[in-house]
């Protein structure tokens, strides 16, 4: 029995070290909340990693909440205290799938693939589906894309004195360049 579970365990990390794994630490990753008339809501992280599993179309990204800039530092500060609470919840990540990834098929042509995952934040899991484009240069892989995500689905409090001025939905918006590790 023990040599069937480490013969288990070293082929599933065999698989692991030999799989193609494309990485970015520079991902750029925004959110926009903002409504007409009412100063802009937005927010970019630009140091977001992401890996794609070439080999089956796993995709991951993680980023420090706190990483995420504003225009104003006491919009960052409210958001990284009050809504985030980045204290107890310092990080944000998706998992999932790029479904009917091929990366023979890529090229520098763009194409469309959907993403399927699951995104925490704030502590709360939650499906997303996303359309991405990706495509194959100079040995990279580039990949954009973007979603909609209502802060009320990961239990964020937004009080009523700003709630005209906060989008009920936020646009995520994702852009990686992919180099193989």
């Amino acid at each position: 029995m023990k040599k069937l579970v480490l013969l288990m365990v070293s082929l599933l990390f065999a698989n692991l070290v030999f799989a193609q794994k494309y990485m970015s630490k520079t991902g750029k990753v925004t959110f926009e909340a903002s409504v007409p008339l009412f100063e802009d809501v937005f927010a970019q992280d630009d140091n977001n990693v992401g890996v794609i599993n070439a080999d089956t179309g796993d995709f991951a990204s993680v980023s420090v909440v706190k990483n995420f800039h504003f225009k104003t530092k006491l919009m960052e500060e409210h958001f990284n205290e009050s809504y985030a609470e980045t204290g107890k919840y310092p990080k944000t990540t998706f998992t999932g799938k790029i479904a009917n990834f091929d990366k023979s098929k890529l090229s520098a042509t763009p194409q469309k693939y959907t993403v399927q995952g699951t995104l925490n934040f704030h502590g709360v899991d939650k499906a997303y589906t996303s359309t991405a484009t990706i495509y194959a240069k100079d040995g990279k892989i580039y990949m954009t894309g973007g979603f909609v995500v209502r802060p009320a689905d990961h239990k964020v409090a937004i009080p009523k004195m700003v709630t005209k001025k906060i989008a009920e939905s936020v646009n995520v918006q994702y852009n990686y360049v992919l180099s193989k590790q």
